[in-house]
């Protein structure tokens, strides 16, 4: 994780949870050249898939009154900012949103939590934090400053404001672009509203360290030294790295997003 953009995880993982498409995530290096979609690159069972697990008819919103055409996807950017900015507690996201290619990249990003690498960083549709990552040295031993949590707070005062009804309701509304950048990322047979329940149930899996965890140097990139924590999937570490308070608040929030998306609760006892 590089000093400088370890916020970018978190960062997504905020927006994906505020558009009803998951959760943000942060990497640990600057943003590379955009590159082939990971879900090219790493093709999951989801790829051959006959029929969706969570139909988006099924998710639990008020149908919407609107009756306008959607716009072609390419093309969508305009009218995906001003239905964001118009809904309750979203004013906050103006300032922290990349405005090209917000639905793709918010597909690709929450296709990507799920893999142990992220692939291109191009494809994250935040802005990252001014502020470098954080460390607390104590002898030889590093660990992943408090300090570091605060980073965030603009983020998740989005993520608590947001009305998370009216935007899963935006979200099934627009849903076909959403399916429409899925099929371009590479499953033209598979669903994108299982990727994104299956993304949500890997990063409510997330273990919970109750105390900070350690990191060391490798290269230009801080990596946990624990190999549990560092073997976990990108979007897993992205919530410890995210500190206690914030990875139960997001997880909260997640929780709500899946209750809505798939027309059921989760089952008693599921974290």
């Amino acid at each position: 994780m590089r000093r400088d953009s370890a916020a970018q995880w978190i960062a997504i993982i905020v927006l994906a949870v505020i558009v009803a498409v998951a959760v943000w995530l942060f990497v640990f290096q600057r943003p590379s050249p955009r590159g082939p979609a990971p879900a090219a690159l790493n093709p999951t069972p989801a790829s051959v898939s006959s029929a969706p697990h969570y139909p988006i008819s099924a998710a639990r919103v008020p149908v919407s009154a609107s009756t306008a055409p959607l716009p072609p996807l390419q093309d969508s950017d305009a009218g995906v900012l001003q239905a964001l900015l118009a809904l309750p507690g979203m004013q906050g996201v103006s300032d922290l949103l990349v405005r090209q290619a917000i639905i793709p990249d918010i597909v690709a990003t929450v296709d990507a939590l799920p893999r142990q690498q992220l692939g291109s960083t191009r494809i994250l549709p935040l802005r990252t934090p001014a502020s470098a990552f954080a460390v607390s040295q104590t002898g030889d031993q590093q660990t992943i400053s408090p300090q570091n949590y605060q980073r965030y707070d603009a983020y998740m005062r989005v993520l608590e404001s947001a009305d998370l009804k009216a935007l899963v309701a935006w979200y099934v509304h627009d849903y076909p672009l959403f399916q429409q950048a899925y099929r371009e990322l590479g499953y033209p047979k598979a669903y994108f509203n299982d990727r994104l329940i299956a993304t949500i149930d890997n990063l409510l899996a997330a273990p919970e360290p109750t105390q900070p965890p350690t990191v060391r140097k490798q290269g230009a990139f801080y990596v946990y030294t624990d190999p549990a924590l560092e073997n976990l999937s990108a979007g897993q570490k992205m919530l410890i790295h995210a500190g206690p308070q914030n990875e139960a608040k997001i997880k909260a929030k997640l929780r709500e997003i899946r209750e809505l998306l798939a027309g059921q609760q989760l089952p008693s006892g599921r974290s």
